[in-house]
Parts: structure tokens; sequence; C-alpha cells
């Protein structure tokens, strides 16, 4: 057996397409968990990207052929992981709360900002249980629509740059910005509200 360990995930992914059934579970394995949590703070139901994570990865095996191996496959990857997604919540027709582990990130101005790889700020109520703070974040971000919540988790927990993003969802450049700007937005405005909220339930 190859040692893949080494390799790029274009040349494990060529592996796969020529035939070899280890480079294909080297591939599941290699994304299972970066995906995976990427799909549940998607859809907002582990139990569900479960589901589409199989799907996405019946998906790279059917389509591998359409793929450019000269191009990046993790962006490929989390595209298809992304449409499932969007196809999932289409079928519930409403919005999920977006399951998030990681706690919130703030701005030296005070403003409210995601960071879903790593927290190096202390919260803005050291007080404040971690719990608590995420399960304001989730509810923040269930506040936003889709499109910008997707463009947000691809931006800040993939660290897909926006000509990516662009490419990867076929939308224009600017376009993707300016998502991008009104998600950052949207998020701050929400997390005001949630604050606001949460402040009122204790003084109540």
């Amino acid at each position: 057996m190859p040692d893949f360990a080494s390799q790029s995930d274009e040349t494990v992914f060529v592996a796969f397409r020529d035939g070899n059934t280890d480079a294909y579970r080297e591939l599941i394995e290699r994304f299972h968990d970066d995906l995976l949590r990427f799909l549940t703070r998607l859809v907002g139901d582990r139990a569900a990207a479960e589901d589409i994570f199989q799907e996405t990865f019946l998906q790279v095996h059917l389509s591998a052929s359409t793929f450019d191996a000269t191009r990046r496959f993790r962006p490929w990857l989390f595209t298809i992981g992304a449409n499932k997604g969007r196809d999932f919540l289409r079928k519930k027709k409403r919005q999920r709360t977006v399951e998030l582990s990681r706690p919130l990130k703030m701005s030296e101005g005070g403003t409210a900002f995601i960071d879903l790889l790593e927290v190096d700020v202390p919260p803005p109520d050291a007080a404040m249980d971690l719990s608590e703070r995420d399960e304001m974040v989730q509810r923040a971000l269930a506040r936003l629509g889709e499109p910008l919540r997707e463009v947000l988790l691809l931006a800040y927990f993939q660290r897909m740059s926006y000509a990516h993003i662009a490419e990867d969802l076929g939308i224009p450049l600017g376009t993707v910005k300016s998502r991008m700007h009104s998600a950052v937005a949207a998020f701050a405005r929400s997390w005001q509200m949630v604050s606001k909220e949460s402040t009122k339930r204790g003084d109540d």
C-alpha cells in the first residue's frame, strides 16, 4: 500500500481516480473532521451533516473524471459539500441554527466578529460561561440569511480567498466581497441584538 501521508491532496485524488481504493479511503479520512465540522456549522444538524458528508464523497466519486487535478482539491470538495448543504436547507425550507464549537472573537473596537479557528482574545464578559457565549453566537448566526452565512463560513473557517470562493461558487468576485461586507455587518448587528436580549433576560 502506498504511503499517502506525505502526498498532496491532488496526488492522492489522482491515485484514487486511477483506481486505487486506498487513496479514496485516505481522502475520506483526511477530510473527515474538517468537512464534517463545516457541514454541521452550515446546516446546524450533526446527523444531517454526517449524511451530507457521505453524499459529498459519493459525488466526488461520481464526478471524479470532471475534476482538473491542476487545481486544488480542497475548495472543490468543500464546494460540493456546500451545494449538498444548500440542497438540505432548501428541503427543510427554513433556517437552521449553526452549531459552533468556538467562542466569539472581539475586535479592538468591540465589534462582534467570528473566528472559527482560534480564539486569542478574552471573551467580552469574563464571567460569561463558554457554553452560554457559544449559544449566543449560534443565535446570532441563525439570523443571517443562507448566502451570507455560507460565505462567512467559507472565508473564516476554511480560510478560502475571495477569488477561490467566487470561482468555486460560480459567482462574481464583486458579489463575494459584497456578501462578506454584508455578512460581517449583519453579524455585528445580530450579536448586539442577541446580547441585549440575554442581558434583559438576566435582569428579569
